[in-house]
């Protein structure tokens, strides 16, 4: 007899994962490899519901790869340092993740010798780029395998074939499909299909249950978060996860996201995230007080890049490391504690107390007195500064945008 093929699902308990576990065990004969790479958005009661599942469809491993610390070491950290929102408006939560899914499971497929690599996105969707991109470039020669998007399958036509063979397990009844991770939970379907609406409060996963306000107290070392309302925190992913049970219960960081997809169409998603919403607004309001002018110009421009090429499946272009390199640099003194105020579905900023404050100087308080320079030196400073205006206008009169 012939040895089987051994094949690594990609598996996130969702049904377009499961068909893939049935199919290629059934169908093909494949040695099943379920692998759950978890990036901080499943439970310990979800997993053993994955492992499961899993067995039932067939699969001969089940593994289960928590990579919460390297997402946020290799990834989240320099995401809070650039304050990286895609289009001003969503944190690149599903993009980022989705990268390192791809490259545990790849480790994990070299380590077994696998044959291939399956996973459930569709044609119509970025994921299926970010997948194949990592595979292609960690695991060269490795067989890829996507029913879905081969076959162009519906969702009815794989529950049809899972309850035909046994796996009863409903997954028509839900409108919205969500992707919860540490930094954030994506929502898809319902309303989000009609750009004419939004989405209802029910589709959010968590929901608002404070009135009022409350201030909270973030603290930073180096650019990264260390503590909460004055309690420390060594594992910056716990800091996090506190900063997200907080939030939540406002209804902080909900919004709606309409940006190019990599396969070149619009997309629209939803979002819930109160944890990067507040840590980013903290962070980059600390930066404004311990920056220089053009650090945070030069900054800004990099960390819009290292978003783009986040989403756009280019974390293992060479240049990402240099852009890192960068980011990690500008947070030297970027150390201090921020005070926001929280209220039902928004935050202000309010103060900030850090041993660099840049707006604390000897020279003088804006707007109140000078300490540096005299006033006859004021008048000097701004007429040279007038020159190269002076000199132009001077020859171009005509071109003033009023009657001189």
């Amino acid at each position: 007899m012939n040895t089987p093929k051994k094949v690594v699902v990609a598996y996130s308990g969702g049904l377009d994962t499961s068909y893939t576990i049935m199919y290629l065990a059934r169908e093909k004969g494949y040695e099943v490899h379920a692998v759950c790479a978890d990036t901080g958005g499943f439970s310990a009661q979800q997993l053993k519901t994955n492992e499961t599942n899993a067995y039932k469809l067939g699969a001969m491993r089940f593994a289960a790869i928590d990579i919460t610390q390297e997402y946020y070491e290799k990834s989240l950290k320099y995401m809070v340092f650039g304050n990286i929102l895609r289009n001003g408006t969503y944190p690149i939560s599903v993009s980022s993740e989705r990268l390192f899914q791809a490259m545990a499971v790849a480790r994990y497929a070299k380590q077994i010798g696998a044959d291939a690599i399956a996973h459930g996105s569709t044609g119509a969707g970025n994921d299926q780029v970010r997948f194949d991109m990592v595979f292609l470039v960690m695991c060269p020669g490795v067989e890829i395998i996507t029913l879905t998007r081969d076959g162009n399958l519906s969702r009815q036509q794989e529950v049809d074939y899972l309850n035909a063979h046994g796996f009863a397990a409903d997954f028509t009844k839900l409108k919205y499909s969500y992707n919860v991770g540490l930094w954030g939970t994506s929502i898809c379907g319902g309303e989000i299909l009609d750009s004419k609406q939004g989405l209802p409060e029910s589709a959010y996963l968590k929901q608002v249950q404070k009135t009022g306000s409350e201030t909270l107290a973030l603290g930073f070392d180096k650019g990264q978060l260390c503590a909460v309302n004055g309690k420390a925190f060594d594992d910056p992913v716990a800091a996090i996860q506190e900063v997200e049970r907080i939030g939540a219960a406002w209804g902080i960081g909900r919004d709606m996201h309409v940006g190019d997809t990599i396969i070149g169409i619009k997309g629209r998603v939803g979002f819930e995230a109160a944890a990067p919403m507040l840590i980013i607004g903290a962070h980059r309001f600390l930066e404004k007080f311990t920056l220089s002018k053009w650090q945070q110009y030069w900054k800004d421009q990099v960390g819009t890049w290292y978003g783009m090429f986040l989403h756009e499946s280019q974390y293992l272009e060479p240049v990402m490391r240099d852009i890192e390199a960068m980011l990690e640099s500008s947070q030297r003194n970027v150390t201090g504690t921020v005070t926001l105020e929280l209220r039902p579905c928004g935050f202000s900023t309010v103060g900030v107390d850090s041993p660099y404050d840049l707006v604390k100087s000897k020279l003088g308080e804006y707007g109140e007195t000078q300490k540096g320079w005299s006033a006859e030196e004021a008048k000097g400073f701004i007429k040279l500064l007038s020159n190269p205006l002076r000199v132009y206008y001077g020859n171009h009169p005509e071109e003033l945008p009023f009657d001189a």
